[in-house]
């Protein structure tokens, strides 16, 4: 617990007496001024001096989207979500969560509100907004700020905002149902939704409810050709003298795992392992020379999309005390439950024999004398030799865990959000709004496919039954050699083939898992803002207030999970909180108005102080300029310090497993006469020596690539993060063509002191060409391990640090017009991005690592919308751009040789385009048909292969960015009552 400031007290002793003896319903005012995202300033639309993009209602509608994530990731100005239902198959919590990334600075530094205020996030420890529990049949229209606006919110809008603001009121029932799949018959969906309002008491007093359930099915690799077989990028392949850039999107296939059901049984000599009747053969994975394939086919149980389910409720309610003053509730409540299904568990015997590094003794010293285990076949028991000198003979073993099952988890979410407050008028020119909230979410989680590695090491420690222990009669059978483990239930593993574990065996060593999570948000806030004073160039617009947050998370596996002890990553509790007390203050001043060339000309500007238990005092300030040159054009530009607070995660979360991929060992083709850093410092672990020495130079082993492991770790030192954004932009709405808006702003922001887990990739660079002291974070395996995986990559661990920085710079261009054209009406929306610069860096004076332009966050997008209406007739159309898209520079660089490396942005996927369209018969006055198509081209994804950076595991691509699923229709009703 953190023990709160003065400032603090005094804050929330503010606030929450403002909560309770003030408050006043906002009069309508004629000239219709609403609070715009990006100020608290009652102001028109047209007055915003950062670029705000807005996504209406009717435009929702014409989508058909289930979840409003659908939707935002089509805008230009949404970078690769960290979370999507197509994603997250592989993630040990959160799968099926819905989140936004604006501008590829992170989850993190974009700040999702709900009616301009906060929302408890869905990821425990992060602020992350799950998109899952925003009703969006309720949504009256997104507002899209990009650029920092911590002075007007707070932290985390680095990037920018994202304002869902929900329906005020209405009158009568709304009803809409829906039904779809896609082309392949998977993806099914179901969705309904149920609005309804009413007002009474002379008008003094509104309700709003609604409801919704959907249902999104799965899908799975298998269906898709391009994923129904394990494969890797054959460019990847091979030495960095060997790899072909061209190759670089081709698969090798089949590339199965050497994690296989009937197990690898390695000797001092041999790689043994059993075809599908039973026959000794030796191991080949992929089938090399005309013999028969012995790996394992992962991509027969992924997942390309999780099933996700969703019950969600909200309610408004508003009631005026007086003409003046009204008191207001809203609340809403969300249900997910979403089920993730992954190949079974590779067991290795290291996850079991960790201290001997995999070595599994293949029986017992008993008075004396070596007792075998007779479960051990005799073709590896007569090629195998006492490997640490305790007069035991030892092998090494792989397996895939097929008897316990797929893996997989089944998570319940639920999340609570409650606001209540006061809001009304002052004075004439005066209003106010307080308030005080509360948000909870809840998850809890249960996973099967994983084994308890303490009771495996028993059951694999058997001997002869030789003094009928078990009173059966039997004196030959295998047993377990401990007593004590016997009487828990203990029966011996067999692990010698397909299906050689048994019933009893199974029951003994596996290990359902669980999780559970809750984070919570408490909320305070007061607010005054109108007009304070009149200048020649019009009125003083103000806004002051203040604000209390406190958040709090927790997550907790299960005790096997907790100690690593599941085979699987160890994943401690982490539990944390942290609480802010802020002073705000915002002023829009006009300077000029009226003049040759100077139509109006304001001034914003606005501070917020900020005090941390954490981190302590920080500040955020804003300044604009708008200059309305005339009725057509209009300048705007604004320079803002805004800063992001650590969250809960990066400052507490102990040191968590993890197993990294497409990690490249710098040390891979060294040999013992190979000069210079790189060689010097891989020759100097006994491991790699012994590796060289046994085959020439250095090498990996499939298994090895894909076994590294590492440790993830919070740190409570972090401070805040520190953003310089600089917007400027031209309005042009020209009086002679009505209804046409066209807008072009420029972007520039810049992270200091970026949050950021040391790239592991850039740590292996750096410890073996560059910085010596990040060699302590990498373990390798020891030269007893074996000739092919002595001196391997083990671990790579990464932490958190202030060590980064970040920044993205371009322009955005958007056009709107609607216009009458023949017997109906056409509507026009363009939304463009052209990204000229985007980077991170990684450490304090490492050169930028560019990523603009590279997959996920391609140089241009656009989005174009299109709709006609006659009569009862529509159309709507959604035309989607995702421009070419290069492989990651530094993952190229690290792939060949210095001679043979391949120049950046050289290797690219190409252009991707998406076509969206929905078509509608107004049937009655007041019901709707409407039937639908998603990809109604059948673009295919990008090939983001297994191996190459992005992509996401079993789909073959970067399903965050391009469509994994296909072509997918769907048909509904609307009706009004």
């Amino acid at each position: 617990m953190f023990q709160k400031t003065k400032v603090s007290v005094a804050a929330a002793m503010l606030v929450g007496g403002a909560g309770l003896l003030a408050g006043a319903a906002l009069a309508q005012s004629t000239d219709q001024r609403v609070e715009i995202t990006g100020s608290r300033i009652r102001s028109l639309a047209a007055d915003s001096a950062s670029p705000l993009q807005i996504i209406t209602a009717e435009e929702i509608a014409k989508s058909g989207v289930v979840n409003i994530q659908e939707l935002l990731l089509k805008s230009p100005l949404l970078g690769t979500p960290t979370i999507s239902r197509t994603n997250s198959a592989f993630n040990t919590s959160s799968a099926g969560v819905a989140t936004v990334d604006l501008r590829n600075l992170g989850t993190a530094r974009t700040l999702v509100l709900i009616n301009g205020r906060r929302v408890v996030s869905g990821v425990p420890g992060d602020q992350s907004v799950d998109l899952n529990t925003i009703p969006t049949a309720f949504i009256e229209r997104v507002e899209i700020l990009t650029g920092g606006a911590s002075a007007q919110y707070g932290s985390d809008a680095v990037a920018g905002v994202v304002n869902i603001i929900l329906k005020k009121s209405m009158e009568g029932v709304s009803l809409d149902a829906q039904i779809g799949q896609s082309s392949e018959g998977d993806d099914k969906r179901k969705q309904f939704s149920l609005t309804f309002g009413t007002t009474g008491n002379n008008g003094r007093t509104s309700l709003m409810g609604h409801l919704a359930l959907s249902d999104q099915g799965a899908v799975y690799s298998r269906d898709r050709a391009r994923s129904a077989v394990d494969q890797i990028s054959l460019g990847t392949q091979g030495s960095a003298a060997t790899r072909r850039p061209e190759d670089l999107f081709t698969p090798r296939v089949p590339f199965f795992s050497g994690f296989t059901p009937q197990g690898y049984f390695f000797t001092d000599n041999n790689i043994f392992t059993y075809d599908r009747a039973g026959n000794v053969v030796p191991a080949n994975t992929n089938g090399t020379g005309g013999a028969e394939a012995t790996g394992f086919n992962r991509s027969e149980f992924r997942s390309i999309a999780v099933p996700t389910k969703r019950a969600l409720f909200a309610a408004k309610a508003e009631h005026a005390i007086t003409d003046q003053h009204s008191i207001f509730l809203e609340g809403t409540y969300a249900l997910s439950k979403t089920s993730t299904r992954i190949e079974p568990f590779p067991l290795a015997s290291d996850d079991i024999y960790v201290a001997s590094g995999g070595q599994v003794p293949a029986g017992a010293i008993v008075n004396g004398l070596l007792v075998r285990n007779p479960l051990i076949p005799d073709h590896i028991f007569n090629d195998i030799s006492d490997t640490d000198g305790d007069g035991i003979p030892d092998y090494f073993f792989t397996r895939r865990m097929s008897e316990v099952g797929a893996r997989g988890n089944k998570a319940d979410r639920d999340t609570f959000r409650f606001v209540t407050g006061l809001k009304g008028d002052l004075t004439k020119s005066l209003a106010y709004d307080a308030y005080v909230g509360f948000g909870a979410t809840k998850e809890a989680q249960t996973s099967s496919g994983q084994v308890n590695v303490l009771n495996f090491r028993y059951a694999l420690d058997a001997v002869p039954d030789t003094t009928d222990v078990n009173g059966n009669g039997n004196t030959t059978e295998a047993i377990c050699r401990d007593a004590t483990a016997r009487a828990q239930g203990c029966q011996p593993a067999n692990v010698f083939g397909r299906g050689a574990l048994s019933g009893g065996a199974l029951a003994y060593v596996l290990a359902p898992g669980s999780l559970t999570t809750f984070t919570s948000q408490r909320l305070a806030g007061l607010q005054v803002s109108g007009e304070v004073a009149t200048l020649p160039a019009g009125p003083v617009g103000m806004a002051v207030g203040a604000e209390y947050r406190k958040e709090a998370a927790r997550t907790e596996f299960d005790a096997l999970q907790q100690a690593g002890l599941n085979a699987g990553n160890a994943i401690p509790r982490t539990e944390g909180s942290f609480d802010v007390s802020e002073l705000f203050a915002e002023v829009r001043v006009p300077l000029l108005k009226g003049l040759p060339g100077v139509n109006s000309l304001s001034a914003l500007m606005a501070v917020r102080g900020s005090d941390y238990s954490t981190i302590g005092s920080v500040t955020s300030w804003n300044a604009g300029l708008e200059w309305k040159i005339s009725g057509d054009f209009k300048l705007r530009a604004s320079q803002t310090l805004a800063t992001r607070a650590p969250n809960i995660n990066e400052l507490f979360s102990p040191p968590s497993q993890n197993f990294p991929t497409g990690l490249v060992d710098p040390c891979l083709g060294v040999t013992a006469a190979s000069t210079g850093t790189t060689s010097d410092r891989c020759r100097a672990a006994p491991g790699v020596n012994a590796n060289i020495a046994a085959n020439g130079s250095f090498i990996q082993t499939q298994a090895d690539q894909q076994g590294v492991s590492g440790f993830d770790r919070g740190n409570p030192s972090l401070q805040e993060e520190k953003a310089k954004s600089f917007t400027a932009g031209l309005v042009f709405t020209p009086r002679d063509v009505r209804g046409l808006v066209v807008s072009l702003d420029y972007f520039k922001i810049d992270i200091d002191d970026a949050i950021v887990p040391t790239p592991r990739q850039f740590i292996l660079q750096q410890c073996y060409s560059g910085d010596a002291g990040l060699c302590q974070f990498i373990k390798r395996r020891p030269a007893a391990q074996g000739p092919n995986s002595a001196g391997s990559l083990d671990e790579v661990d990464s932490g958190q640090t202030n060590s980064g920085g970040s920044g993205v710079e371009g322009v955005d261009l958007t056009v709107t017009y609607p216009m009458n054209l023949g017997p109906g009406r056409l509507t026009t929306r363009l939304a463009y991005t052209r990204m000229f610069e985007g980077y991170d860096v990684p450490l304090p004076g490492s050169p930028r690592d560019p990523f603009v332009g590279e997959v996920g966050a391609s140089k241009d997008r656009f989005s174009l919308d299109l709709g006609y209406q006659t009569g009862p007739f529509g159309v709507n159309t959604t035309l989607t751009y995702i421009g070419k898209a290069a492989l990651n520079d530094q993952f190229l660089a690290s792939n060949f040789t210095p001679t043979g490396r391949v120049p950046a942005g050289s290797v690219t996927v190409g252009a991707k385009t998406y076509l969206d369209f929905q078509l509608t018969y107004n049937l009655l006055k007041n019901a709707q048909l409407y039937f639908g198509m998603d990809n109604a081209l059948n673009t295919s994804p990008a090939p983001v292969i297994s191996g190459l950076p992005g992509n996401d595991t079993g789909t073959e691509t970067e399903a965050g960015t391009y469509d994994p699923i296909g072509r997918r229709f769907y048909a509904g009703v609307r009706l009004t009552f």
